[in-house]
C-alpha cells in the first residue's frame, strides 16, 4: 500500500471527523470534501479543497450530483501497478485519491418513522456514497476505505507506525467492512415498508 497522500472525506456521522481529517493534514494528507464534512473541517482551521475545485463541476441537484465524476471515480478506482491506467489519469490529468472515507444518509432513522413520506424516503437514499465506497473497496489494495469512525484511531496509529501507510491487511479488511455496510444499506431500502 502506499503512502496516503490524498483523502477524501464526506461523511454524514460526523463524529470525530474534524480531529480525524486535522490528524490526516499533519501527516501530510491533501484533504478533498464535500458540503457540510468541508465546512466543518475549514472551520476547524484544517486545509481542505472542495470537491467542485477538484472536478471543476458545481454540485447540483441539491446535492444529488458532486462525486460522481470521473476526476473522482478515476482517483479511486485506477490500479496503481496498471500502466495503462496510470497512463489514463496522465492524459486526463486526474490524481489518484488513497483514502475514501464515507457513511452515508441515515435512511433507515427515516424510514422507522411512520410518518415519513415517500419523498423524504427517496430524499434520504444515498447514492454517492455507496458508489464511492465500493469504487474503493473494489481498489482496496490501492485505496483505504473507512467507513466508520471506530476505525479512526487504529488507522492513525498505523499510518504514524508506517510513514503515512496503511497497511495492506488493513486495508482488506477495512474494504470487508465497507461492502458490509452497502450490502446492510440496500436490504434496508428493499425492506422499507409499502407506500400508497
Amino acid at each position: 500500500m502506499p503512502t496516503i497522500q490524498r483523502a477524501l472525506i464526506s461523511v454524514t456521522d460526523k463524529t470525530g471527523v474534524v480531529d480525524f481529517a486535522a490528524a490526516l493534514h499533519s501527516l501530510g494528507v491533501e484533504l478533498v470534501s464535500t458540503g457540510g464534512t468541508a465546512a466543518m473541517i475549514r472551520q476547524a482551521q484544517v486545509p481542505v479543497r472542495d470537491v467542485s475545485e477538484l472536478t471543476g463541476f458545481p454540485e447540483m441537484l441539491d446535492g444529488r450530483v458532486k462525486t460522481i465524476h470521473p476526476m473522482i471515480a478515476g482517483g479511486v478506482l485506477a490500479i496503481r501497478d496498471n500502466a495503462d491506467h496510470m497512463a489514463a489519469l496522465r492524459t486526463h490529468s486526474i490524481r489518484v485519491i488513497d483514502m475514501v472515507v464515507v457513511n452515508l444518509y441515515a435512511f433507515e432513522k427515516v424510514a422507522a418513522r411512520k410518518d415519513a413520506t415517500i419523498d423524504e424516503l427517496i430524499e434520504s437514499i444515498d447514492i454517492g456514497g455507496p458508489t464511492l465506497i465500493r469504487a474503493a473497496a473494489k481498489n482496496w489494495q490501492d485505496v483505504a476505505v473507512v467507513v466508520s469512525p471506530a476505525d479512526y484511531d487504529t488507522i492513525l496509529a498505523e499510518m504514524r507506525a508506517r510513514g503515512g501507510e496503511v497497511p495492506r491487511s488493513m486495508c482488506w479488511e477495512l474494504a470487508k467492512k465497507a461492502f458490509g455496510l452497502t450490502a446492510s444499506y440496500d436490504r434496508a431500502i428493499a425492506a422499507t415498508r409499502p407506500v400508497g
